[in-house]
């Protein structure tokens, strides 16, 4: 089929996903389009990327200083949805008194770029990170926070995953690469599809393809004579999703996927959600299968029949060496600070690959903000697990999906630093802990 051809097609096969998910009966803000806007970047590559006018990461110098484009289309959008907070004043008001630990964490961030070696750039990522707080703000101080979760999860889908599938078919100068495994000697063909990266293509699926797995439960459960036609269009995206999984061979999003599908399934049963044993016991059962297999090397087999070996793919080495560098064990490096400057031309002058990150975002925490970041990290996860076992009492439906992506950010951060400004699973694991509270006046509802 022609590229153009194939263009059309797609953009048609998109329209008709909306279409069919549309739910006249739920009203949304525009202002939900900030959001999707700030997700669909951070979920897929930078403007400057796709404009072409991206200054590269190279040199380490490069990386620091990022892009000025990209950091104008961000601030825009961080402006935006600050002016439809400003909007919701007591509203938004109520969320924060509401969400205390997690103002607490970011709070924290925001005094760590102090003692970074790089304030300024520091300063920048916080304003971004703090961006993600304001995009779930915007979600969930809409009028109606659950059509919003929603349509914020569907908009985006629809867009990233069915182009991915027309990139890596049709357009694979842009989505098809190959890369120097230093460890074998040997090139390795590898998609990407609208990311930047397998691992990165493999998050967009992981995120959005187990939103549309949950959907497509939802629609399953509907009464009797109730609207089938979203059930087709997210039925549709899970299967996109499963086919870039396959072509992605991102071991670590595939299990996050099963494992989040898999307690949205067992949360769907009748009853077992309302049981807060049962779901200590499936989330246990998670974490620890996670544990054993990935860092004590008791699930070795498990491993390698995923295709990777039992360093996880020279993981293990990178995090001996971030180890060993000089960093205050107490306060870290302050705020995505570790990977810059001189710590981060060594480190590339040893791995040939470029890591700019530790691929584990409990150990990423601890060089950027050291035992104090982690200790402020466990309180909010400690406080939004017990906020997902309220939320699925009182709101079953939304509470499965919240469960699944807690679970997915707590196992995802063990080979992978995801606790970072823009990240999907961060926005997701953000999502899920929030406390939305009950309209309090009318001014509010």
């Amino acid at each position: 089929m022609p590229q153009l051809v194939a263009t059309v097609v797609y953009a048609l096969v998109i329209l008709t996903l909306v279409l069919l998910d549309h739910d006249r009966k739920s009203r949304v803000s525009p202002a939900l389009w900030i959001p999707v806007a700030w997700v669909s970047i951070g979920a897929s590559r930078a403007v400057s990327q796709w404009f072409g006018v991206t200054p590269g990461t190279g040199s380490a110098e490069q990386y620091l200083e990022g892009s000025p484009f990209d950091r104008f289309i961000l601030t825009g959008l961080l402006a935006a949805g600050l002016i439809v907070l400003l909007a919701r004043g007591r509203r938004a008001g109520t969320f924060l008194r509401a969400n205390g630990p997690i103002l607490l964490f970011f709070l924290y961030c925001a005094v760590s770029v102090l003692w970074s070696d790089y304030s300024e750039v520091a300063f920048k990522r916080w304003t971004r990170a703090a961006g993600d707080v304001v995009m779930v703000l915007v979600v969930l101080t809409d009028t109606d926070p659950s059509a919003a979760v929603k349509r914020l999860l569907a908009r985006t889908a629809f867009l990233l995953i069915p182009v991915s599938v027309l990139l890596i078919k049709y357009y694979p100068d842009l989505a098809r690469g190959y890369t120097h495994e230093f460890w074998t000697g040997t090139w390795t063909p590898y998609v990407t599809g609208i990311a930047t990266g397998k691992n990165s293509l493999g998050y967009v699926c992981l995120v959005f393809g187990l939103a549309s797995l949950w959907r497509a439960f939802e629609a399953m459960r509907a009464e009797e004579g109730a609207c089938r036609w979203p059930l087709i269009a997210h039925t549709t995206v899970v299967a996109m999703a499963m086919w870039l999984f396959w072509k992605a061979d991102s071991a670590t999003s595939l299990a996050c996927f099963l494992i989040g599908g898999s307690l949205i399934a067992i949360m769907s049963l009748p009853g077992l959600a309302q049981k807060p044993a049962v779901v200590h016991l499936a989330m246990g059962a998670g974490l620890l299968l996670s544990l054993s297999t990935l860092l004590l090397n008791t699930g070795t087999g498990l491993v390698e029949a995923m295709g990777r070996d039992t360093t996880l793919t020279g993981r293990t080495a990178l995090w001996d060496h971030a180890l060993s560098m000089t960093v205050d064990p107490l306060f870290g490096a302050g705020f995505e600070s570790f990977w810059l400057g001189e710590r981060l031309e060594e480190i590339w002058r040893i791995y040939m690959w470029h890591p700019n990150q530790a691929h584990n975002g409990y150990l990423e925490v601890f060089l950027n903000l050291g035992l104090t970041g982690v200790a402020l990290l466990g309180l909010v996860m400690i406080w939004g697990y017990r906020n997902l076992l309220g939320a699925l009492r009182s709101d079953p439906e939304a509470g499965r999906l919240r469960l699944a992506y807690f679970a997915v950010a707590a196992v995802y951060n063990l080979t992978e630093a995801a606790i970072k400004a823009t990240h999907p699973v961060w926005l997701a694991f953000l999502l899920a802990v929030m406390v939305v509270p009950e309209p309090s006046s009318p001014e509010d509802e």
